[in-house]
């Protein structure tokens, strides 16, 4: 879905769409035949996605309270070691709510992400991070003038994302939960 809030995209967003071609245009019957006339690419889902989206879309409150329900779980069982120093969570300001896309944790720094993020492949659980800092990817090392963003780099080191997804249960996040607590408790 491709949602264009000014009307001067809507034309170019359609043929990018049409592979790069003036295809609907000539289903409109405005030319005679349509050829490549932009940039473009094979964008359309296929049938089997498009269903596998209806779908979704069909139940989306009730996938939306299951998420909001797992970070709800994850956030109450991990409090306690957040408000000890253990880790941070994420931080949502007042004006601002949460879409359980996600749930993380900020670990103190890369060594201790990196050893948790062991520990917890060691006991089949696959945590992962996935950011990387904008300054130091290729395209913005050839675009910048060197700029350092700290709280990036922080991101990048530090994040850490614990498995949620619609299927999980509640006895695998009760297993994510102990072993989480038991890395930072015992290296107390």
């Amino acid at each position: 879905m491709l949602v264009i809030n000014d009307e001067s995209f809507a034309k170019r967003a359609e043929i990018i769409r049409e592979k790069g071609t003036n295809r609907s245009a000539f289903f409109r019957g405005e030319v005679d035949k349509y050829g490549w006339v932009d940039i473009g690419s094979s964008f359309l889902p296929s049938d089997i996605i498009a269903a596998f989206l209806f779908a979704q879309l069909e139940n989306l409150d009730d996938i939306q309270a299951k998420r909001k329900q797992i970070w709800d779980y994850y956030y109450d069982n991990f409090k306690d070691l957040a408000d000890a120093g253990y880790f941070q969570f994420a931080e949502i300001p007042e004006y601002a709510t949460n879409n359980a896309h996600m749930f993380y944790i900020l670990c103190r720094n890369l060594e201790e992400r990196n050893k948790l993020i062991s520990y917890l492949k060691e006991n089949t659980i696959y945590a992962v991070f996935h950011y990387l800092s904008l300054n130091k990817s290729e395209y913005f090392r050839n675009q910048s003038d060197g700029r350092e963003m700290p709280h990036s780099d922080k991101f990048t080191d530090t994040l850490l994302r614990l498995p949620m997804y619609y299927e999980v249960s509640k006895d695998d996040l009760d297993y994510v939960i102990s072993h989480v607590r038991k890395f930072y408790l015992a290296t107390d």
